[in-house]
């Protein structure tokens, strides 16, 4: 007896790790986002360009986690001429290679001023908030030199505009902050505890690491971390820095330096104070107190003190534009990637919530960026200055979700023309092309016609707003029936019998053919339906 052949295994359907499907609301609300923020870079004179999602690995070069293994920590294969190409890691070093390509032509004006949005892959553990592929929407600023007026007021005009595009986003003021600091700075304070020169960049590595995790951990838990190490809650131990005593005590001393000097004793105490009693302190005054107590305390380092002067050229930028309060000079701003060359700035929520299991939560930094004048010159042989500011869209869509700020109710569906008569087809998709040349969404029912409460079922979990019904009789007299299902479905709600019959009457209305579209469009205006 022949064996029977064997039943084909079914394929289980399954989400790699890391990913996430997405459906109408949430996609909706993206493009709400994504819209708001196009506007106000716009509004700054900033242009789209798009690059693709894949480079060449090298292209990426040492802004990899590991040069010597291309799949770490982005997903890479080989092309047919054995060239490593990788998913974007960001959407900044497909710039850099955009415009080195174009540079001294004049396919590029410079300063070059643009935007780019769209998704970037990591090939990295996944965790809470932590995808393989999300969204980010960048700005940058490429041919504006640091250190002067120019390349300072590219610096500040990113912050103001990360400012306000948190305020066209829905965030109030008082409620986010824009932090900025200077990498010079924080490299100045590095060499001045010891630490310069490349044999220390894996102290220095851990010691930044250190202080990026200060909001988290507080003063004690960051102490821990750049002594001999820290232990978790879990009983996992971390190991740290180890630095002595002395070298702690003087990154404390960096790190703490805003908090210090808004301390009532050191009032008037920095050079160039500007002493004016009828108005709040603003962020010029706090800058050059930073700036002056620094000096003293960092005194042996150039890059330091190069920092700070930076440093102080944007406060008084910002505050000159009126963003007081909202844009803030904090020396514990860490940003980790190596080609940040000046100042670096980072976006922080200041609202808590909680999660869906009521545990509190602080959303912290959103978005990010700095300066980078090296990143362009790898392609050049050539110092590039460059400024940039990147918004992590699908982080800070999860953040404005959860505060309530974002609408993410399934929009209205299209509206349905059922089939009464399946030997009428072409008079009910006659009707559907009517509605859709008035920019009305409509669909023909597609399903099986034999039953009219399955259409009807079906329009309601599409989310129509209204039903098109016509049959036999209707037909004959050039009419159609309405049915309005955001009225019907309130009926339930109306306990009074003339309210009900009145409301009955409206949720069901018959009307000339010809007047089909108008009455559509009545029932649309009465339920503030749109489509974005």
């Amino acid at each position: 007896m022949a064996d029977k052949p064997k039943k084909p295994q079914k394929l289980k359907a399954r989400l790699p790790r890391g990913l996430e499907d997405r459906g109408p609301a949430a996609i909706n609300a993206t493009r709400q986002m994504v819209e708001k923020i196009r506007e106000v870079y716009e509004l700054y004179g900033f242009e789209p360009v798009e690059t693709p999602t894949m480079e060449y690995t090298d292209a990426l070069g040492k802004f990899l986690p590991d040069q010597d293994r291309p799949n770490e920590g982005v997903f890479s294969f080989q092309d047919d001429d054995e060239q490593w190409i990788s998913l974007r890691y960001d959407l900044t070093a497909p710039l850099a290679r955009y415009v080195a390509e174009r540079y001294g032509t004049e396919n590029l004006v410079l300063p070059y001023r643009s935007y780019r949005f769209g998704y970037v892959y990591r090939n990295e553990k996944p965790g809470p908030g932590r995808f393989r592929q999300f969204m980010q929407f960048d700005a940058d600023t490429i041919g504006t030199a640091s250190g002067g007026q120019s390349g300072a007021a590219a610096d500040a005009e990113m912050c103001m505009m990360a400012a306000d595009t948190m305020e066209a986003l829905g965030i109030p003021r008082g409620s986010y902050v824009v932090k900025v600091n200077n990498r010079k700075v924080l490299d100045g304070v590095m060499e001045s505890i010891g630490l310069g020169g490349d044999e220390n960049a894996g102290r220095r590595l851990t010691v930044l690491r250190a202080i990026d995790k200060l909001d988290r951990l507080g003063q004690q838990g960051v102490r821990e971390l750049l002594g001999k190490g820290r232990k978790d809650e879990s009983g996992d131990f971390t190991k740290g820095a180890e630095l002595e005593e002395s070298q702690i005590s003087k990154i404390e001393t960096f790190v703490n330096a805003r908090n210090a000097v808004q301390q009532p004793a050191f009032a008037h105490s920095a050079p160039g104070f500007i002493d004016d009693p009828d108005r709040k302190e603003n962020e010029y005054n706090v800058a050059l107190k930073i700036q002056g107590w620094l000096s003293v305390n960092f005194q042996d380092s150039k890059l330091a003190i190069e920092g700070l002067n930076e440093l102080s050229q944007i406060a008084r930028l910002v505050d000159s534009g009126g963003y007081e309060n909202r844009i803030i000079i904090d020396p514990s701003v860490v940003r980790g990637l190596e080609y940040y060359t000046g100042p670096v700035y980072e976006v922080e929520l200041l609202l808590d919530t909680k999660d869906e299991k009521g545990r509190p939560v602080r959303f912290g930094s959103v978005g990010g960026g700095g300066r980078y004048d090296g990143l362009v010159s790898r392609f050049r042989g050539e110092v590039v200055p460059a400024t940039g500011f990147s918004i992590g869209v699908s982080r800070l869509q999860a953040a404005l979700t959860m505060l309530g700020k974002l609408d993410t109710r399934p929009e209205s569906g299209p509206v349905v023309v059922t089939v009464f008569d399946r030997d009428r087809v072409a008079d009910y998709q006659k009707m559907v092309a009517a509605l859709r040349a008035d920019k009305i969404r409509a669909e023909l029912y597609l399903g099986n016609p034999k039953n009219m409460g399955n259409q009807l079922k079906y329009a309601d979990r599409r989310n129509a707003p209204c039903v098109i019904i016509q049959g036999s009789d209707e037909k004959a007299k050039g009419k159609v029936q309405i049915k309005d299902l955001v009225l019907g479905a309130g009926l339930t709600d109306t306990s009074d019998r003339d309210e009900y019959l009145k409301k009955q009457a409206e949720a069901q209305t018959e009307v000339d053919e010809s007047e089909l579209v108008a009455a559509v469009r009545k029932i649309l205006a009465r339920h503030a339906v749109t489509w974005v």
